[in-house]
């Protein structure tokens, strides 16, 4: 098995609650949709994001209900502080939730928290030791 993600797929309460936040909120583009059950999101380089109704997630994937928000954290990367100041106040202005005011961490980058309607958490962050070529390869 070669080491690729192509699908993150969130089971979420409402699909046509989390359709509002991601494409209505923060202007995110519907790659295919069946409303009400699922929705796909292209986020970067043959990467989609699922938002699927969570009941249906669970019972396909045989996985109970968590008893609170499942411990997972999707990254935002962007070029400088200032883009994660700007991309912050653009997620609470769609309707998040910020879990932690951007901050310039020990390691030396800056990095900011939100959660979506169903409190997955996102982190927005800057590291200036990090970088992403045209090909997709990542530099540390």
């Amino acid at each position: 098995m070669e080491p690729r993600v192509d699908f993150i797929s969130l089971g979420v309460s409402s699909v046509d609650r989390s359709r509002a936040f991601y494409v209505d909120g923060l202007g995110w583009p519907v790659h295919r949709e069946v409303a009400g059950e699922v929705l796909f999101i292209q986020v970067n380089h043959g990467l989609v994001l699922s938002l699927w109704d969570a009941r249906q997630m669970q019972a396909e994937a045989v996985v109970s209900p968590p008893d609170g928000v499942p411990c997972i954290t999707l990254s935002h990367n962007l070029g400088s502080a200032g883009d994660v100041d700007r991309v912050m106040e653009e997620a609470a202005a769609a309707g998040a939730v910020i879990i932690a005011e951007p901050v310039t961490q020990p390691w030396g980058g800056y990095t900011g928290y939100f959660a979506d309607p169903d409190g997955f958490r996102w982190e927005v962050a800057y590291n200036p030791t990090w970088t992403v070529d045209d090909a997709g390869t990542v530099t540390v």
